[in-house]
């Protein structure tokens, strides 16, 4: 089973070509079953299914806005590839949690996604599918979606068979700070007051662990809703609490927001932090709101890693403050003196790339300056349709805004302007909500490097039995000081451990490309090697004919790492 665009496709194994008997000639379109207002919108998916007996359940990657399809959680027959049941994330009329958004909301006309992108666990034995889901859109403005939206940033326990929810607990009410649930959640045995409890433990951008009875969904350590800043934006309505687990404690900074010792402009980066919004959970601002762990977390997609019979869970970090800032959005008036390919830009392309094109790729988002030099226009094209990485695909927009914008991209929109006074208008299909977010920039000094105090990276062994710390380290080095003998000041990190039953933790994931091996019961760094491009991404164990492999994908790219292109196994003594 493998996803390509929207589609999802069964392949034969041993020949490689498609099953026909599977859906429309081998592949069904992840659209199926999603309402008639979501045939035209961006939907793909990048993270595996789960299976459960006949079944596969596919997470789907959406739009971040308003416009995006809803993110419902479906399930496929593989052997025929029929829809077999739906979860409505926004709930229709009669169904639970309808009342936590406007009454027409399911409708998709101005809101959507509450979708799992991360993936799911299952617990095969009983038959329950546990499933993280993400922020309804548009991410960073609610206005337009009043009221507790479930199943937002929710984590769902439902029926495998039949996908009927058998209990659920939302971790950010009203989200209006991306703080999607980012990594699939962790089955583990723990022990409680002396008894064993099967448990599901979920990780959060937060840096909280939320720790349930799997069965009854009930928290075994309690979750306090604690009062929230309410001081927001005009037409927003955050909700007034929070849930705040009473342990374990979090596993990154929240508010500690001291400027770093090696930063060579202190004073400038400690009068900017006096202009930011610090408290926990403070609304969206236009005057900048410090986000303590940033966007990515905390944890992210790499999720953490468990002893199930044990109860300790392993979870690496990034300890990085990001800046959220909100501005008016433009009204039509405002652009209507642009040419239309500047004008689709500037509505859909300007929050990541910025006014000047020139991206912020400490963020991880490239400069679309001089893009003609680099790739073609049909590459563009597809880029706008599809998306790629971390890009949602536009294929909502219409032609001639897709067509205008390479233009534009091209730097050859101002020349068809001045040789024939062209300044095409259409009617676009984008909903406009009244802020937007100026972009996703992070705190960072003069030299490119997080602004606040290390570790910027971090790996823990957390006792769920207890909700104690039983170690925790600095995860990584920063480069560019490891180059000048400064070293542990943990780096940011992306991708997940494994551990092994022998008391072995495998993680290669930081920003200094290296794989390194830990002894789990006391964080004690046993072997390390570098590897051929920054592994950004989760190791796998196997075994063949008695021993044992760990393998891991050195892509590379992000923070600014060089491209790599190769798998590195490694064989165990």
């Amino acid at each position: 089973m493998h996803t390509i665009g929207p589609n999802l496709w069964a392949i034969d194994a041993r020949t490689g070509k498609p099953i026909e008997s599977f859906g429309d000639g081998g592949k069904i379109d992840l659209h199926k079953g999603l309402p008639e207002v979501a045939k035209d919108k961006f939907i793909i998916s990048n993270t595996p299914g789960t299976i459960f007996e006949d079944l596969i359940v596919m997470p789907v990657r959406l739009s971040e806005g308003a416009d995006a399809a809803p993110g419902d959680i479906r399930a496929f027959n593989v052997i025929t590839g029929e829809l077999a049941w739906t979860f409505h994330t926004i709930p229709y009329p009669g169904e639970f949690g309808y009342e936590t958004f406007p009454k027409d909301a399911y409708l998709n006309n101005y809101t959507g996604a509450a979708n799992n992108w991360a993936g799911m666990a299952v617990d095969r034995k009983r038959g329950i599918l546990y499933v993280p889901t993400g922020s309804a859109g548009y991410d960073f403005y609610g206005g337009n979606r009043k009221g507790q939206n479930l199943f937002a940033n929710c984590l769902l326990a439902l029926d495998a068979r039949t996908g009927k929810r058998i209990w659920h607990f939302q971790t950010t009410h009203h989200d209006i700070w991306d703080r999607d649930l980012p990594a699939p959640p962790n089955l583990i045995t723990v022990e409680h007051n002396g008894k064993k409890i099967d448990a599901v433990a979920q990780v959060s951008k937060q840096g909280y662990v939320f720790l349930f009875d799997r069965v009854t969904g009930k928290p075994l350590f309690p979750i306090k809703e604690v009062p929230v800043p309410q001081n927001a934006l005009r037409g927003e309505v955050p909700w007034k609490t929070q849930p705040i687990p009473t342990k374990p404690a979090p596993y990154a900074r929240q508010k500690d927001t001291d400027i770093s010792p090696y930063a060579e402009n202190r004073e400038e980066l400690l009068a900017k932090l006096k202009t930011y919004r610090r408290q926990l959970y403070a609304p969206p601002s236009t005057e900048g709101t410090v986000i303590l762990p940033g966007f990515d977390g905390g944890a992210e997609w790499g999720g953490a890693a468990a002893d199930p019979h044990k109860g300790i869970l392993y979870v690496n970090a990034n300890e990085m403050a990001w800046i959220q800032t909100m501005k008016e959005t433009p009204n039509d008036a405002a652009l209507s003196g642009l040419p239309l390919g500047e004008k689709t830009y500037m509505n859909y392309c300007v929050a990541c790339h910025g006014p000047d094109r020139k991206g912020n790729t400490a963020s991880g988002y490239p400069s679309l300056v001089d893009i003609g030099q680099k790739r073609s226009k049909l590459y563009v094209n597809a880029m706008i349709n599809n998306g790629k990485g971390m890009m949602p695909g536009f294929n909502f927009i219409s032609k001639e805004e897709k067509q205008a914008l390479v233009q534009f991209l091209f730097d050859e929109e101002k020349k068809e302007v001045a040789s024939t006074s062209s300044n095409r208008t259409v009617t676009s299909n984008r909903i406009k909500l009244p802020f937007q977010m100026t972009g996703y920039n992070k705190f960072l000094d003069s030299k490119g490097l997080p602004a606040i105090t290390p570790p910027w990276g971090t790996l823990s062994a957390i006792d769920l039995n207890t909700g104690e710390y039983l170690w925790k380290i600095p995860f990584g080095h920063e480069p560019a000081l490891l180059e000048k003998g400064i070293k542990n000041t943990g780096s940011e990190n992306y991708g997940g451990p494994v551990v092994t039953a022998s008391g072995l933790l495998f993680i290669a994931a930081s920003k200094d490309g290296m794989f390194r091996v830990f002894d789990k019961n006391n964080g004690k760094l046993l072997w390390e090697t570098k590897l051929p491009a920054a592994a950004f991404a989760t190791p796998a164990t196997y075994e063949i004919n008695g021993k044992q492999f760990v393998v891991v994908a050195c892509g590379g790219t992000k923070l600014g790492t060089p491209k790599g292109n190769k798998y590195v196994a490694f064989a165990l003594p």
